[in-house]
């Protein structure tokens, strides 16, 4: 069954709380894989003595962890660059490390260098909520960023010394993605950890030059057809698929029947992909009863998170008390209980 998970520091806090009374069922793993630097590799945030600490935290709390979506850096990677064997065994000691400790799904991103963009944070949306929003020719229109800087989802800036002069084609994209995969995905599955790939955020391609593969439900069927293998798989990001498609019930199934959808992030949106924004979880465009049936159907047996909420009242974006994510998952669960009784 579709279990419904939030993301969360490993720190017990109000946020715990709330949601524990609430009735969540896991927790998606808040921790940074940053690296620190001169620290021994037992004191690195992905060794096992750190993912453990991590673990013994939310399981004292009675919350199950369920998935780590944070990253170590992977910028080389993606780009190709010297350097970049060295960012895959992280990642390879990550994966086995997680496989000691029976986490069991990783949720990675493939977006070079921005990342998930948005040009607003204070749309405003049903009863006087403010939302984010992305609208390409806003973008566009800002010239030079370090005048006028785009912003991630978390409000950082990215500025132009960011953006390469080169473009950043689809061909290496896809060269340096199956590169990766041929030598992550044998130790994902001697690990027993699947790989949930996040789409592109927004689904566009290119971005000032530089291509983001993970835009098309087409792409996602490359991705999981380049490197065969039950451990590679999709995080399928509802606000971001549906605005690849006009009928994302369909494409759950399609992806639900061949088990390749290891992780969720349910939120929606209004609009296309070259100008949209947030939602509330039942003010959208998806047809949120059709999904979760879909998922029903193909036998989903995985996590769920509510992600982007509103700013509601007094709330701040990321506000410890959130208001909007105790609405997503009383939502989400009255749903659930209706779609999986019937």
């Amino acid at each position: 069954m579709l279990r419904i998970a939030i993301l969360a520091p490993p720190q017990a806090s109000q946020r715990w709380t709330l949601m524990k009374q609430c009735g969540v069922e896991g927790a998606v793993g808040g921790i940074t894989l940053r690296p620190k630097p001169d620290a021994e590799p037992e004191e690195q945030p992905w060794s096992y003595t750190s993912l453990a600490q991590a673990k013994a935290a939310y399981e004292a709390s009675g919350i199950p962890f369920e998935v780590i979506e944070s990253r170590p850096p992977m910028e080389k990677i993606k780009l190709g660059l010297p350097g970049r064997d060295e960012e895959i065994e992280v990642v390879c000691e990550l994966l086995r490390n997680m496989g000691k400790l029976e986490i069991p799904v990783w949720c990675y991103a493939w977006m070079p260098i921005l990342g998930v963009m948005r040009t607003s944070r204070s749309i405003s949306s049903r009863g006087g909520a403010h939302v984010s929003g992305f609208d390409l020719n806003a973008l566009e229109s800002q010239g030079n960023p370090a005048e006028r800087p785009i912003h991630n989802i978390d409000g950082v800036p990215i500025t132009e010394q960011e953006i390469p002069a080169a473009s950043v084609t689809e061909e290496q994209q896809w060269a340096n993605l199956k590169y990766f995969l041929e030598r992550v995905v044998p130790v994902a599955e001697e690990a027993n950890v699947k790989l949930a790939l996040h789409p592109d955020d927004p689904p566009l391609s290119p971005i000032r030059g530089i291509a983001r593969i993970m835009s098309s439900v087409e792409n996602y069927q490359k991705l999981v057809d380049l490197v065969p293998s039950p451990m590679n798989g999709i995080g399928l990001c509802q606000g971001n698929f549906t605005l690849m498609t006009d009928d994302l019930p369909s494409v759950i199934r399609h992806f639900g029947e061949q088990k390749k959808i290891h992780f969720l992030h349910i939120r929606d949106v209004v609009g296309q992909p070259d100008k949209f924004e947030e939602a509330f979880h039942d003010d959208g465009k998806t047809d949120l009863v059709e999904c979760l049936r879909a998922y029903r159907d193909t036998g989903f047996d995985g996590v769920c998170r509510p992600d982007h909420f509103p700013k509601m009242g007094d709330d701040q974006f990321g506000d410890e008390h959130g208001i909007a994510r105790l609405f997503a998952v009383g939502y989400l669960k009255g749903l659930r209980e209706a779609v999986y009784a019937e």
